[in-house]
């Protein structure tokens, strides 16, 4: 598969010496300074560093896992809240790997009026543990190694795999791979557009 929206680009600003007001700083008792005054272009300023996009392909805090990954993304925000509920923090903070086909907020609140609501009580816990684990994928496969094909989960139940080679589109059951390879400690998540569901079960 082809990785989809990867596009990094760095730009650098170089300062310069000025020979000129050098001099003239020295003509006014300005301290010494023997070819060490370097001034950078008052017109070129550096980007603030940031905390990289967890959306983006590939960027991932050193030591972040898929949970950590999730719970720093507000895209993925009701993922992490899910997991939560469903008592699979420690299970997904573990060393892995694990690949997570991770719906976004979108994807949950697109969702049955009210389903949502009903799979974060208590009493569900268990239902809502068998659609997340059917998510995850128990080994780290990155958009690169993804080919068509049933693949099983941590549910016990597989996902169909279907990869487009013309445009490289992924399709997870009926869910699209919005945003492949975000990189964690402990696997790799692929954000998709829809909840996918094993089959049998309905909400």
């Amino acid at each position: 598969m082809a990785i989809m929206r990867s596009s990094k680009a760095k730009r650098w600003m170089i300062g310069f010496a000025s020979v000129g007001a050098a001099a003239m700083l020295a003509a006014c008792n300005a301290p010494d300074e023997v070819g060490t005054s370097v001034e950078q272009d008052p017109m070129a300023t550096e980007e603030p560093a940031t905390g990289t996009d967890p959306m983006a392909e590939g960027t991932a805090a050193e030591g972040d896992t898929v949970v950590d990954v999730a719970a720093s993304d507000e895209n993925f925000s009701i993922l992490a809240e899910a997991i939560e509920a469903a008592d699979l923090t420690e299970t997904l903070s573990a060393s892995g790997p694990v690949t997570v086909f991770a719906p976004t907020n979108e994807a949950f609140e697109a969702l049955p009026e009210g389903t949502l609501d009903e799979l974060l009580l208590p009493e569900n816990q268990d239902l809502l543990r068998q659609v997340l684990t059917y998510h995850v994928l128990q080994d780290e496969v990155p958009a690169a190694e993804v080919t068509t094909g049933e693949v099983p989960t941590a549910a016990g139940t597989p996902v169909s795999i279907q990869v487009d080679e013309a445009t490289g589109e992924v399709m997870v059951n009926e869910a699209m791979v919005i945003t492949p390879d975000i990189q964690a400690s402990n696997g790799v998540i692929h954000a998709i557009d829809q909840v996918i569901l094993p089959p049998g079960l309905t909400l």
